[in-house]
Order: C-alpha cells, then sequence, then structure tokens
C-alpha cells in the first residue's frame, strides 16, 4: 500500500508513523508549513520541520516540506475574519481540516497515495459495506468533532494508527522508542498561531472599536470593550469587570454591545433547542427512513463530554432538543452529532443566528 503520513513535530504523529513502519509500511511523509514566514504574528515551523526530519531519519523514511501557507490564508484565515467580524464564533482548525490537510494537501501530493495517515485521535469502522468516522479509544482526546466537516471521499482515503490508544499509551511507545519528539509538549490553540495569542492575531487584522458592555438583565452599564469580535458567547475570561464572575450571554453586533450576566454562562432567554441550518453528514444520512425524531449525542465545542438530546428535521435544517440546558451556545460554532451510542460521528453544522 502507497501511503502518505502527515507529521507535524508532535507525539502523536510520531507515534503513527512509527506503527505504521511496525506494520512493514514505509510511508512518504509530509509536513505542511501553513504559517506565515516572516511573519513575527505567526510561529516558525523550524523546531517542527526538525522533528519531523529526525523521525524519518530514524525510520530512513522520505520527507517533505508541503508550502499551503496561500491556501492556508486564502481559506481558513480569511474565514476566520469573516466570522469574527459578523459576531460569530470561528472554529479554524476544522476548516484546516476540511479545506487544507484534507483538501488542498490532496491536490498538491495526496492524490499520488493510496491513503493518508495521521495523528488524530479518532477511528474508522466499516458499517454495511460503509466507511464511517468513530469516536477513540481516549474519549478526552478525541478529535472527531475537528473532522466533521470531511465528506465520505475524504474519509475513505483516510487512517487514524493512533486512535485506538490512549494518550498515555501513545507517549509510552514514544519514550520507548526514543522518538525526538517523546518529551515534546501537546500544543495548544489554533494550529498556525503557535504561541502567539489570539486576540492579537484578531486585532491586527480588525482593529479596535470601543463599545459598551452591558449587565443583560438589568440594562446596566459596566465597562467597555474593544470590539465585539473579541469576545463569544459563554466566554468568562479576559472581561476584566469587576464584581465577577461575569459571563457574555448576547452580543449586539450591529451597536458593537456586549452583554453581560451572573447567570452561570446561560443566557436568560436560552433554552435546550439550537438549530443547525444546514447540516454536513459524513458519510449520509442514516435517518433517511425512521421515526421522524432521532436520540443522538452532540457536541457543541472541544470536550470530552457528549450531550445527550434529540433531532429531528425541518427541511435541511436540523432541529437539536438538548436533554439538559446548554452554556453559551454561539452562533457560527459547529455542532456535532453523534449517533444514539455515542460511537459513530454522523456530521456537523454551524449553529444558525
Amino acid at each position: 500500500m502507497n501511503i502518505a503520513a502527515l507529521i507535524s513535530g508532535g507525539v502523536d504523529s510520531a507515534v503513527a508513523v512509527h506503527l505504521l513502519c511496525e506494520q512493514g509500511y514505509k510511508p512518504d511523509l509530509y509536513y505542511i508549513k501553513i504559517g506565515m514566514e516572516g511573519d513575527v504574528l505567526t510561529c516558525t515551523a523550524e523546531e517542527d520541520i526538525e522533528l519531523s526530519k529526525a523521525t524519518a531519519r530514524i525510520y530512513g523514511l522520505n520527507f517533505e516540506v508541503v508550502d499551503l501557507q496561500k491556501e492556508y490564508w486564502e481559506n481558513v484565515v480569511d474565514y476566520v475574519v469573516k466570522q469574527a467580524r459578523c459576531g460569530l464564533t470561528p472554529n479554524p482548525d476544522v476548516m484546516c481540516n476540511k479545506l487544507i490537510k484534507f483538501g488542498c494537501f490532496e491536490q498538491v501530493a495526496g492524490y499520488r497515495y493510496d491513503t493518508i495517515a495521521t495523528g488524530h485521535y479518532a477511528t474508522l469502522r466499516t458499517i454495511n459495506g460503509k466507511r464511517w468516522l468513530c469516536t477513540a479509544k481516549d474519549p478526552v482526546k478525541d478529535q472527531t468533532d475537528f473532522l466533521a466537516q470531511l465528506d465520505n471521499r475524504q474519509i475513505n482515503k483516510l487512517q487514524f494508527p493512533i486512535g485506538h490508544l490512549m494518550k498515555s499509551e501513545v507517549r509510552d511507545i514514544a519514550a520507548r522508542h526514543r522518538l525526538p519528539s517523546a518529551r515534546r509538549k501537546d500544543s495548544q490553540g489554533i494550529c498556525f498561531l503557535g504561541k502567539i495569542n489570539y486576540n492579537d492575531f484578531i486585532r491586527r487584522l480588525l482593529g479596535e472599536k470601543n463599545g459598551e458592555v452591558i449587565e443583560w438583565e438589568t440594562g446596566r452599564h459596566i465597562g467597555m470593550h474593544c470590539g465585539h469580535w473579541f469576545h463569544t458567547i459563554g466566554q468568562r475570561k479576559g472581561l476584566r469587570l469587576g464584581g465577577g464572575p461575569w459571563f457574555v450571554v448576547k452580543k449586539d453586533i450591529e451597536n458593537n454591545v456586549v452583554y453581560v450576566s451572573h447567570s452561570n454562562g446561560m443566557s436568560p432567554d436560552e433554552n435546550c433547542t439550537f438549530r443547525l441550518p444546514d447540516l454536513h453528514f459524513i458519510t449520509e444520512n442514516p435517518w433517511r427512513e425512521g421515526p421522524s425524531e432521532q436520540h443522538i449525542h452532540f457536541k457543541i465545542r472541544h470536550t470530552d463530554r457528549l450531550t445527550e438530546g434529540t433531532l429531528s428535521f425541518d427541511g435541511k435544517s436540523a432541529l437539536i432538543n438538548s436533554s439538559r440546558p446548554i452554556q453559551g451556545i454561539a452562533p457560527g460554532q459547529f455542532g456535532v452529532i453523534y449517533d444514539e451510542k455515542a460511537e459513530r460521528c454522523i456530521g456537523s453544522g454551524e449553529i444558525g443566528l
């Protein structure tokens, strides 16, 4: 089998490569470069590339850097800026997987291979001849929510060698085999920003615009903010308001007003329901036939906990009813849908206004 493995310089992708080699494969390794070179607001890729090269040398594998900086900024960064400007909550990691890692890379190099392997925490399962994206063994590290905008063509070409392992097992393998990235800490935040603060990045692209912070229940002015695009529904940290804790519960985009409350991030007019105007199915819609209301699990943010609920359709729009109140439902976030057993990731869609 002809395999391309995406390697990042981190421990997860290195162990994925190790496991492939243990099985007798000799994958070609690719590092996707997306941070803008020479840009003080984005991280350098030097350390990542050196660690990736070192892994390639250990196993005698071909290694190549694929420069997708232009494509990333034209697709993912543009999406982030547009969403933030409109007061929505973007998820660049979801779009990076869909458009860059398993989109542009396929056009540049991936088309030459039978399969593409990555260090994502996810699994794949064939049911009745169809391939489904399924959850990882480690619920804390599970990344199916970041892969939930992929399509069936993309899923059919992927493999996730570490999806059946706990993170501690991955670390143990790396340590036992003295992989170069064995002691490297997990990366945090958006993939291309590195150590750069997200707000600093948004500030450079959208600037600042002073606006009022208003207590939702009373209409009382309690402070100022530098632009609604720095804040998201459910946010608690970074508000710099006295008498807290405060939570962002609503935004008036037209007037640049941020509303806050003490109410644990639950907007007073919030309930247990949200809508996905355009639900994307990864493999297929498994509910074409059957009851009009389906029992499901879902996520609205990256977390190890799935929430139970029901799903019903109104045309292309999916209506999700949660079994419990949900904190911080933010338009623009991806609602990710799983089956009743919380095993198969069915698909996802942006939460509507």
